[in-house]
C-alpha cells in the first residue's frame, strides 16, 4: 500500500519545474510528440515525478501513435486512480497517481490485448528508472 504524499501548493511549486507543475498539479497536457519518453525504449520502470511511486513498466509500453507515452497496464492495480473528466467538451477518464494525486494523463479503451487499455501519459509527469 502506498503512503499518501501531502504537500502544500507552494511546496509543489518549489519542487517542480513550471511545466511539471502545470501538468501534474493543474491537470495540464504537454504538446504531443514533444515529451522525452514518447519514443523511449529502455528497460525499466516509470515513476511519478512528484512522489517517485512506481507506476508503469517498460514491458507494458507500446507505440500508440498518439504523441504521448502509452502503456497497456499499470505496474500494480491501484497505483493509478481513474476519475471522470468532462473538460474541453469531452468525456474522458483522467488518471492520477494514487499516492500524491498528480495528474498523469488519461486512459482509453483502445489499447492492445490482453487489457484493451491505453494509458496515455504526459512525459513530464513521470521519471524513468532503468534496469541495471
Amino acid at each position: 500500500m502506498l503512503i499518501k504524499e501531502h504537500k502544500t501548493d507552494a511546496e509543489w511549486q518549489k519542487e517542480l519545474t513550471a511545466e511539471q507543475y502545470r501538468v501534474t498539479r493543474q491537470a495540464g497536457t504537454e504538446a504531443p510528440f514533444s515529451g522525452q519518453y514518447y519514443q523511449h525504449k529502455a528497460n525499466g520502470q516509470y515513476h511519478c515525478i512528484c512522489c517517485d511511486a512506481p507506476l508503469f513498466k517498460s514491458d507494458d509500453k507500446f507505440d500508440a501513435g498518439c504523441g504521448w507515452p502509452s502503456f497497456s497496464s499499470q505496474i500494480e492495480h491501484g497505483v493509478v486512480t481513474h476519475h471522470a473528466d468532462y473538460s474541453h467538451g469531452m468525456n474522458r477518464t483522467e488518471v492520477r497517481c494514487q499516492s500524491c494525486e498528480a495528474h498523469l494523463g488519461h486512459v482509453f479503451d483502445d489499447g492492445p490485448a490482453p487489457t484493451g487499455l491505453r494509458y496515455c501519459i504526459n512525459s513530464v509527469a513521470i521519471d524513468f528508472h532503468g534496469k541495471e
